[in-house]
């Protein structure tokens, strides 16, 4: 029965590509996994845990990515398509937000973007709104992966969370793997001690680690709907102080950017911060 359902899968999904490649919608669930949505490129699941006594949920979206293909960041470029999740709303649960490991940057000029160009997985930020009873929950997902071009994935997963359900080992171990590999908050040793905004162009002053001109930290900024960062600009780094000048492209209708508006990431050697930035 099995292998006869996957026989049927594989030709449903061979009949939707010749209509549109990107297009998927994946049916049934399986524990606390959904099913992979299959892709030219990649795939991409959700793996969930029980609730924990607050509500929460704790979720990655999972992608796996196949040799030589990419996906993107929060901001990922003028071309690229940042992940988006959303659930419906039925269901009792809500999506509170997604984080990101310290992505790549690709290319150069207007062509850049920043992405992942190995197999990633975002934790997830779910909130029940039930105290008790079975959850079902059905996501909808939307993202890029690219090689030569961008490919849109649309897909639309589902999972049960029976009321009692165990503590998968597999899937938390899943979960926490995620969760450690996200930036650190700032600490002592790397922190932002400086930010201001003047209209075109960002300045930040950081404190950082391993930190030289031979190899110098890499920054990553997001920021409000039709803000677009440039590539940073290293003004000096010596003795563990960095000084940065980061071009901002302005929408015709935006302003001066907020405190707390912008969120920045940085790698410094094997450690990586975020923080978003309070400005001068």
């Amino acid at each position: 029965m099995k292998d006869h359902r996957l026989l049927e899968n594989a030709t449903h999904l061979a009949a939707l590509a010749s209509l549109a490649a990107y297009f998927f919608i994946v049916p049934t669930v399986q524990a606390a996994q959904s099913e992979w949505a299959h892709s030219e490129g990649g795939a991409i699941r959700i793996v969930a845990d029980r609730p924990q006594p607050d509500g929460t949920i704790p979720a990655i979206l999972d992608i796996r990515l196949e040799p030589g293909w990419k996906t993107y960041w929060l901001e990922p470029g003028a071309s690229g398509i940042p992940p988006q999740v959303s659930i419906d709303p039925k269901d009792g649960v809500s999506v509170l937000g997604m984080r990101f490991p310290p992505p790549k940057r690709f290319g150069e000029g207007v062509d850049h973007y920043t992405g992942y160009d190995k197999s990633v997985a975002f934790p997830l930020l779910l909130k029940s709104e039930r105290k008790s009873g079975d959850l079902s929950l059905n996501f909808s997902v939307f993202l890029g992966i690219c090689k030569d071009i961008c490919i849109p994935v649309q897909a639309n997963l589902s999972l049960s969370l029976p009321e009692g359900t165990a503590e998968n080992p597999l899937d938390r171990a899943r979960i926490d793997d995620a969760v450690a590999a996200l930036p650190a908050q700032p600490s002592e040793t790397f922190k932002v001690k400086a930010a201001s905004f003047d209209a075109a162009r960002l300045r930040l002053s950081l404190v950082t680690p391993d930190a030289s001109a031979e190899k110098p930290p890499e920054l990553f900024l997001a920021g409000p709907p039709g803000y677009s960062f440039g590539k940073p600009e290293i003004i000096s780094v010596a003795n563990g102080a960095l000084t940065a000048d980061v071009p901002v492209r302005v929408p015709a209708k935006g302003g001066a950017l907020k405190s707390g508006s912008v969120l920045l990431v940085v790698r410094s050697g094997k450690r990586s911060m975020e923080t978003p930035l309070a400005f001068d």
